[in-house]
């Protein structure tokens, strides 16, 4: 509980007759404002503070039953300076224990959400002044970004947050006025401040959806590190001449009005920067569903027989121009829902400094492409596979400076990320310099381990697929970043999950990169819609590699069990979907149909259906409850003509197709 200024104005006010009133030390004069003190700590809970003012009233009875006489000012000197130190005590404890103000929620949700911006910005900023201690702006950006959080903090009352945002502003201040030059050891302090002021932010967003959580340690450690940084700023200062300096920042201060920027002479300001507002996820979200919806509204308003029959060429250019608009808005819907990608880079930017650190390895990060936009969802679950490959390529990858220098490289190694646009999708591509992926080393891990019987006539692409396999590391010795063969399995169901795939590139000596391909929004599928009988299903694109009429020469039967088709010289296994969904065929002979090959998790199968209607972009549905656990659909979709198509879940479809085989 915070504790009122009163009782502290009474520790004060007796602490301050101590000094200005030295003769004034007859118990009994101070008897009456300890029993106030101690009924005012009493009524407020203070224990501390009332045992404290309990103790030196029983010391002051002691010495002089009636309350008269006695030379008390060495007890009195040590039981008052008790009393202040339980107070702060009390106020330290209130620091630590401080509840969120819960007057306002919207207020604490806006702070977390810009403090995490400027977080996001300080860490930027220090890793260019890492790089370039001199580099003025990177250093005015940095304090403005203490300084705001300390000011909101304040604000709303977080002492803690306000106290250590204070702290390392004065540090960044000092260097600022040039007092105190950025060293490599003040960047790692600096950032651990920020990672604690990300563990308050976590605390307050927990407190404010409900969840229980508990308050960060006061880290009085952390907090004496930024201080001495501080203190030796000051050192500086003293030598170089304190009152000349002083002197020179008064003049700097004493800024000619001429050199003030010129405002409008009408009193208008023109903002050349774009706006932007804060909206709520969930109301963005309602309206993304509301232009779905629209969207498949008009497809059926416009192909209903009753309306086709009508033959008027002004209604005709009516619907044209709702068709337009329709798609404009569904557009820009989906468009409001994209984010650049920079955020999420400079996030490992972070990564790849801490990890340079600790192995002892020089590594430059180069990033391209910030402004490129994907999906908010897509790149919130980007995040965690992004930084286990640049773990990976920390760790493995990248050699060490002598291992560089040997090899004839440039001591500093290079890690690059990139986003670009290709056919449709966004490729992030995460590349080094480094040694390469040893292909002999991971096809004796794979013979090793069982997953294959020798390495003849593999290709590259099929060798590097094998790290993606369950459990697989090469690594020689385990470290607390990898090597336990846990993650790259995980990273590709991660990347699949969002519809996307990953490509391998990588030479002996010269380096790797890992092209993720994922698609704009995962609101909106593009997929083929196929027939099978009188049902419709839809066949999500990013899994379909071709599409075939079969003959006799390219089916085949295994053990007069499991049907094979022959395709490119390789054996793929063949699923009718009319048996898996219990649906009547158009005719049981596949050579009447058509066969799509299907990729998934690097294994290829292929879907006999009737019939290949057309390539349409749908908007995903939920099937809701009743209809989540079918296997084999993954959601559904409202086509042109007003059927329902089922989204078919081709991981699912696979998985179950190879356990019929074994059947």
């Amino acid at each position: 509980m915070s504790h009122s200024n009163d009782l502290q104005r009474k520790i004060e006010d007796l602490a301050l007759r101590l000094v200005v009133g030295q003769a004034d030390t007859d118990g009994a004069n101070w008897l009456e404002g300890l029993r106030d003190i101690h009924l005012a700590a009493e009524q407020e809970h203070a224990g501390p503070i009332a045992s404290a003012a309990a103790a030196l009233m029983e010391t002051i009875e002691a010495r002089s039953p009636a309350g008269e006489g006695g030379d008390l000012s060495m007890e009195l000197q040590e039981g008052i300076a008790r009393l202040q130190q339980a107070w702060a005590a009390a106020e330290k404890s209130d620091m630590r224990t401080e509840r969120m103000p819960a007057e306002d929620p919207e207020l604490l949700s806006d702070f977390v959400l810009e403090s995490r911006e400027h977080i996001a910005s300080i860490e930027q900023q220090l890793l260019t002044l890492e790089r370039d201690p001199s580099h003025a702006e990177s250093l005015h950006a940095a304090f403005r970004g203490f300084h705001t959080i300390k000011g909101l903090a304040g604000f709303l009352e977080l002492r803690e947050v306000q106290q250590l945002a204070h702290e390392v502003e004065a540090v960044l201040d000092h260097a600022r006025n040039g007092q105190f030059t950025i060293t490599p050891a003040a960047i790692d302090v600096i950032l651990q401040s920020a990672d604690s002021l990300r563990r308050w932010l976590s605390h307050i967003e927990d407190g404010l959806a409900g969840r229980p959580s508990q308050a960060p340690p006061h880290d009085e450690g952390l907090l004496a590190r930024i201080r001495a940084f501080l203190e030796e700023g000051v050192g500086t200062e003293a030598a170089g001449g304190g009152l000349a300096a002083l002197a020179t920042a008064v003049d700097a201060s004493r800024v000619p009005a001429e050199s003030a920027p010129a405002s409008p002479a009408d009193g208008t300001t023109h903002r050349s920067e774009t706006m932007a507002v804060k909206v709520d996820t969930g109301k963005l979200d309602f309206l993304v569903d509301m232009a779905g919806e629209l969207v498949i509204a008009e497809s059926l308003v416009r192909h209903d027989g009753d309306l086709l029959a009508v033959k008027s060429p002004g209604l005709q250019r009516k619907m044209v121009q709702l068709t337009r608009i329709t798609a404009e808005l569904q557009k820009t819907a989906m468009a409001m829902r994209l984010v650049p990608v920079g955020p999420l880079f400079r996030r490992m930017a972070r990564l790849v400094r801490d990890l340079a650190r600790q192995f002892g390895k020089q590594v430059q990060m180069e990033t391209h492409g910030d402004e490129i936009e994907l999906d908010r969802t897509i790149v919130e679950e980007l995040a965690d596979p992004l930084m286990h490959m640049v773990r990976n390529a920390m760790d493995h990858g990248i050699e060490t400076p002598e291992q560089r220098r040997k090899a004839g490289k440039s001591p500093t190694a290079r890690v690059s990320l990139r986003a670009y646009h290709q056919s449709g999708q966004v490729v992030i591509e995460i590349a080094d310099d480094g040694k390469g992926l040893g292909r002999e080393r991971i096809l004796a891990k794979a013979i090793e381990r069982g997953l294959l019987q020798s390495g003849e006539g593999r290709s590259d692409t099929e060798v590097w697929n094998l790290i993606f396999e369950p459990g697989f590391s090469t690594a020689q010795q385990v470290t607390n970043v990898s090597g336990r063969g846990v993650g790259m399995d995980v990273v590709r169901r991660h990347i699949e999950k969002l519809r996307g795939r990953i490509e391998i590139r990588s030479a002996e000596g010269e380096g790797t990169s890992f092209h993720l391909k994922l698609p704009l929004t995962l609101a909106i599928i593009d997929g083929l819609v196929v027939a099978v009988g009188q049902e419709r299903y839809i066949v999500p694109l990013f899994g379909v590699r071709e599409l075939f009429r079969p003959n006799d020469d390219s089916l085949w039967t295994v053990q007069q069990r499991a049907e094979m088709a022959l395709v490119r010289g390789t054996l793929l296994p063949v699923l009718r979907l009319y048996r898996r969904f219990g649906v009547e065929p158009r005719s049981t002979d596949a050579k009447q149909g058509v066969l799509v090959v299907a990729e998934v998790e690097g294994n290829r199968f292929c879907l006999l259906v009737d019939e290949l209607i057309g390539k349409q972009e749908v908007v995903i549905k939920s099937l809701g409850e009743t209809f989540k656990d079918v296997s084999g659909v993954a959601g559904g979709a409202i086509l042109g003509d007003g059927r329902v198509g089922l989204i078919l879940d081709l991981e699912r479809l696979m998985k179950d197709g190879k356990l019929e085989q074994i059947r």
